[in-house]
């Protein structure tokens, strides 16, 4: 496919933090467990914290490598998924409006999501994170344009 488009690398950060987080969640729960059953605290909770971090730091490093998205005539296609590969067409005929959204931790590393609602129930809407701010602000522009253009004025 034509134009296929990545993420800003600065994603990684954004994933990986969270991966982080997760550890921590887990491993501060296997500590708690490890407490009340043997009283150790440290080993479980290390351990599990190495273990998540380590597989959080690999997921995070393949969906990278994953995500792609590529904007062509009718449709936006993406593709990501580790495990599990999903590959979503949007047809602009379906697009009702699109928003950038950029929360605590992409403002602090320079990114930005653009999320495309779509007409339609089930999974309605979908993001693509790992942006920066004017990558994003002139996706939102061009796929406006598309879905206007593909359904008239009142697409968008």
């Amino acid at each position: 496919m034509a134009d296929r488009q990545t993420l800003d690398s600065g994603v990684r950060v954004v994933w990986g933090v969270w991966a982080l987080v997760g550890a921590l969640m887990l491993a501060g729960i296997a500590g708690a467990a490890g407490f009340a059953t043997v009283a150790q605290i440290l080993l479980p909770a290390g351990v599990t914290f190495l273990v998540v971090a380590g597989l959080g730091v690999v997921y995070t490093l393949a969906r990278y490598r994953a995500w792609w998205y590529a904007v062509q005539a009718d449709s936006l296609h993406l593709s990501r998924g580790v495990l599990t590969r999903v590959h979503t067409v949007v047809p602009f005929v379906r697009v009702q409006h699109v928003d950038v959204s950029r929360g605590p931790l992409e403002r602090a590393l320079g990114l930005s999501s653009v999320v495309v609602y779509t007409a339609g129930s089930r999974g309605a809407d979908v993001t693509i994170p790992g942006l920066t701010p004017d990558r994003a602000d002139r996706l939102q522009q061009r796929l406006k344009r598309l879905a206007i253009d593909a359904e008239g004025e009142d697409a968008v």
